[in-house]
This record gives C-alpha cells, structure tokens and sequence, in this order.
C-alpha cells in the first residue's frame, strides 16, 4: 500500500510539471498578467488570484484582440486597422460601443490638454527670455 501511495504522490508532482512545461513551452511571452491581477482584484477577486484563472484570462484576452485584429484587417482598407473598423464592429454591442466612444473622447480630451499645457509651457519661456 505504501509503494502505490508514493507512486501516486509522484505522478500528482509529474502531471503538475508536465502543465508548467506545456505553457511554457507555447513560447507565449504573458502580456497581461500584472494588468489582469489587478483588474480581477478590482473585481473582487482575492488579491492574489490562482495563476491558472490569470492565465486562462489572458488567453481569452489575446484570442479577442487577435480575433478583432483579423476582422478590422479584412475591413475597410485591407491590411491595416483603424479606429474607424474597430468602432464599425463593436457597433451593434451596445456596452462595448459606448466604452469606446468614452474612450475616444477621454484621448481627445487629452490631447487638448496637453496641447494647452504645452502653449502654457512655450508661451512661459518666451516670458522669461524677453
């Protein structure tokens, strides 16, 4: 009874090294683990979320972006992705357009700001030369 236990133990310590290896071994660099941690925490997920649900995570989130890239790249002018392909086909999602267009007007609004910022900054050194 002993010897099978400790065949047991041993297969449960292969089959875990044998996972480590596999998505290891994919070659996939992971992107989004710091990001999707503190997202899934913000969630209300544990602080520290099992690296298996970030991981899982991350590859839906790579396969969506990959799949988006696809279809913007077959739309609209062939081989390149705009805004404008991106907005065309999140439009009949109602969540997803308005999170875009909230963020298309947070990036111009910023673009104004910095605009302002720097006419401030450049309108203060010509003060200070003459």
């Amino acid at each position: 009874m002993a010897a099978a236990d400790e065949t047991f133990e041993q297969f449960e310590e292969d089959d875990g090294t044998d996972t480590t290896l596999a998505l290891c071994s994919a070659g996939r660099k992971r992107l989004f683990s710091k990001e999707l941690r503190c997202m899934m925490y913000g969630f209300g997920d544990d602080q520290n979320p099992y690296t298996e649900s970030v991981d899982i995570i991350e590859d839906l989130v790579i396969e969506f972006i990959t799949e988006m890239t696809h279809k913007c790249m077959e739309i609209g002018r062939t081989g390149r992705v705009q805004v404008e392909d991106i907005v065309f086909l999140v439009r009949k999602d109602s969540r997803k357009y308005a999170r875009v267009k909230d963020l298309l007007t947070m990036n111009e609004e910023l673009k104004r700001a910095r605009k302002a910022f720097d006419e401030i900054k450049f309108a203060g050194k010509d003060a200070l030369i003459n």
